[in-house]
């Protein structure tokens, strides 16, 4: 397991390259770094869909460990460039509430889906975070080091999922797959509030 986990950690810390670059550069640099790194971490919607998209990954086990995330922050980045270009996507809030419903589903159900199958799941969902992101970046923010922000944040939020797959499995082998399967409950009842309050 920790040798197929060795690709994701390697992206987190390349990942963490940019931050340190934009650390003592102007001001549009680190205004947006910050505000792309908090942008993922302060809306409840992407928390729950990045942890989830951990979760499945380890779930999945194999190659999907690696490949569903970063197949995520792949798409999510071409997601971020439509919607920072002011390219539309159609029903963004609701392809961002339903991914947390179904990411968190196939996590309670125990879904493993053949790896094209988690990979593509992932990064169609991937494309609504990526341009709600690009969408609200400021004007006076560098692209760059927001999309580095968000990057960032959002490998360290599939960490983070991959990790709670891990921990709960080693906390308790016994009902740990049981303690998954409603971690994923959990996650999926959330999306169902989100897509609850978009409707009101």
């Amino acid at each position: 397991m920790m040798r197929s986990l060795r690709p994701v950690l390697a992206a987190g810390l390349f990942g963490l390259l940019p931050s340190v670059a934009f650390a003592h550069t102007g001001v549009g640099d680190a205004h947006g770094f910050s505000h792309g790194f908090f942008h993922p971490l302060t809306g409840i919607d992407h928390v729950l869909a990045m942890v989830a998209v951990g979760i499945l990954a380890w779930q999945s086990g194999g190659r999907a460990v690696w490949a569903v995330p970063l197949a995520f922050v792949g798409l999510m980045v071409a997601g971020g460039a439509l919607g920072a270009t002011g390219m539309d996507l159609p029903y963004v809030e609701i392809g961002i509430a339903l991914s947390v419903v179904v990411l968190g589903a196939a996590v309670a159900y125990g879904v493993t889906l053949p790896l094209a199958a988690a990979v593509g799941l992932a990064g169609f969902f991937a494309l609504f975070h990526g341009h709600a992101h690009g969408a609200e970046m400021p004007e006076n923010a560098s692209g760059l080091a927001y999309g580095a922000g968000f990057v960032i944040a959002t490998v360290m939020l599939h960490l983070a999922g991959i990790g709670v797959g891990m921990g709960i499995a080693r906390i308790g082998e016994r009902h740990g797959a049981a303690l998954v399967r409603a971690s994923g409950a959990a996650i999926a009842l959330g999306g169902v509030v989100l897509l609850a309050r978009l409707s009101v």
